[in-house]
């Protein structure tokens, strides 16, 4: 077990991910009975007001929180204790981080950023929202610096020796994450602070985009690279196998850092105020991402065969049967990969020129987006959850924790099928998304959204009460692994970081050259966003005012 000062801090970032999680999933049960035309807020309460507090909650807290409560625990675990100061700069990272999320849900509870997750302009929420989110980014790269002096305090004492696969995969997001953020604290604090705040009476509403997609995009791995992180350190181990090719796996994290920032533009398609060139450009190093995400099927495939095959799996498909179901660590993170099979072909789907037309203001999109994060991230974070608390905790997970777990990934995978399946469908059909209205005042065309089995707002509000009570089971687990379940004071009681080896024999030193990578990030960035974004501030139109739409 890791030592107890990084347990401490681990512990202190899972609590606040869940009390994110508790409060995100109720204003999204909310959310679909007032789509369903079935609920019908309070004068107090807005529904623009909890739909930013379920993005921002879930979307932004929940998982920026459990992400660096899974890489403080496999860094210590893996590298070793923290170090005085590393322990110090990481406990200032957490508490301004948590100072710029209650900041900024404060002010959304008081109905003063009912700005959306996006937070677009010209619309305009109170400037200490803005404070909130800055604060919120910046606390994140003091904590992201301490665990990076951590891994360089760990190379210097190792000169010559790759580091471990977690550590180097942890980096490698964090990297990523750093660069990412330039394009959100930018507009922040240059644009959206000065406007709310009086300075400036306009803002470029264009440019405020692109530096938001900038990093909007790249969030969307910085929530899925940890997630991989598990497929392919943590399920290799549950399978009794090695990691099936060190190198393999390196240069994917690798290419995620080349090719998943210069590619915001493929969010902005219907956008008048981008050429075409450089649209097209960003689709293009979209599906270059698809890359490294193929190298990762590949490598859990091979992975589930080797296993199979080495407990004596025959035939083609035989491997399957003689895989650990009976594990939920296991179980609930197979699920999360079977998900996102279709989340992925949606999002090729939503990077594409002409279909993007068709489903861009459309339920299709919060139908991909709960799908690719709710599904494949959230569940891979609750398979982690069921063995990482009690690894904390020094706690037992105990028999009925566990069977309560297989309900919990069942329920969350039945109510999210539901609910995504109909959104997509409902999508297509043309029901909008980001509004309350969904039946357009008797409109024969908004009817039928609520007409038939899969193409129906009220599968959506059936799917969305089945995820809410999956929650609600996950919460009780979450406080009956921290506070009360027995302690493991027998071995064979005590949870494990499952953590498999993987042969670094064969891997090239120059996959672990930083500055390699950095350096052809930067170029492309450069590349696909120099010129347009220089026109967009050289040629810039009068601009816009702030809005309070609310």
């Amino acid at each position: 077990m890791i030592a107890l000062q990084d347990r401490k801090l681990a512990l202190w970032y899972i609590g606040v991910a869940y009390i994110a999680f508790l409060i995100g999933t109720l204003m999204g049960l909310l959310q679909v009975f007032i789509r369903n035309d079935q609920l019908e807020l309070p004068a107090w309460l807005d529904y623009y007001q909890i739909l930013t507090a379920h993005g921002v909650l879930l979307a932004l807290i929940y998982t920026t929180f459990f992400i660096f409560a899974f890489f403080v625990t496999g860094m210590s675990k893996s590298l070793g204790t923290f170090g005085p100061k590393v322990k110090l700069v990481s406990w200032i990272g957490f508490w301004v981080t948590l100072v710029g999320t209650v900041m900024a849900t404060v002010l959304i509870v008081a109905g003063e950023a009912s700005v959306l997750y996006t937070f677009y302009a010209p619309m305009m929420a109170n400037g200490w929202y803005y404070v909130g989110l800055a604060l919120f980014v910046v606390g994140t790269w003091i904590s992201s610096f301490a665990l990076i002096g951590h891994y360089r305090v760990w190379r210097k004492n190792n000169k010559g020796q790759f580091s471990p696969l977690f550590a180097f995969m942890t980096i490698t997001t964090l990297i990523m994450w750093l660069i990412a953020c330039l394009g959100v604290v930018a507009t922040v604090l240059f644009q959206y602070i000065p406007l709310a705040f009086g300075w400036t009476d306009t803002i470029n509403v264009e440019l405020s985009r692109s530096l938001f997609w900038y990093f909007g995009h790249p969030l969307v791995y910085f929530w899925l690279l940890p997630a991989y992180i598990a497929w392919y350190v943590i399920v290799p181990k549950l399978l009794n196998v090695p990691v099936f090719s060190d190198s393999l796996a390196r240069l994917a994290f690798v290419l995620f850092i080349l090719f998943s920032i210069p590619v915001g533009f493929h969010h902005q398609l219907t956008e008048p105020g981008i050429s075409n060139f450089w649209k097209f450009l960003q689709v293009a190093l979209t599906f270059m991402v698809i890359i490294p995400s193929l190298m990762t099927a590949f490598t859990m495939f091979a992975n589930f065969e080797i296993s199979g095959r080495k407990k004596g799996a025959t035939g083609l498909f035989g491997w399957f049967t003689k895989l650990p179901w009976r594990d939920v660590r296991f179980t609930s993170i197979f699920i999360a990969m079977a998900f996102f099979i279709p989340g992925g072909a949606g999002g090729i789907i939503n990077a594409s020129f002409q279909l993007n037309e068709v489903v861009h203001n459309t339920l299709w999109i919060v139908g991909h987006f709960h799908i690719t994060v709710g599904t494949p991230v959230a569940m891979t974070f609750m398979g982690l959850t069921f063995w990482l608390i009690p690894y904390l905790t020094g706690r037992k997970f105990t028999k009925s924790m566990q069977k309560l777990a297989f309900v919990q990934i069942i329920t969350w995978s039945i109510g999210m099928l539901l609910m995504s399946t109909s959104q997509h469908i409902l999508g297509l059909l043309g029901a909008p998304r980001r509004t309350a209205y969904s039946n357009y005042n008797g409109h024969p065309s908004a009817l039928e959204w609520f007409d038939g089995i899969l193409t129906s707002h009220t599968t959506m509000a059936v799917g969305g009460s089945i995820l809410f009570l999956s929650a609600m089971i996950l919460i009780y687990i979450v406080v009956m692994s921290m506070f009360i379940s027995p302690k493991a004071l027998k071995v064979e009681d005590q949870v494990e970081f499952p953590m498999a080896e993987s042969d670094k024999t064969h891997t090239p030193k120059w996959l672990e050259n930083w500055w390699i990578w950095i350096g052809i990030a930067f170029a492309l960035i450069i590349i696909a966003y120099a010129i347009p974004l220089s026109s967009m501030i050289m040629h810039a139109p009068p601009g816009s005012e702030g809005f309070k739409t609310w």
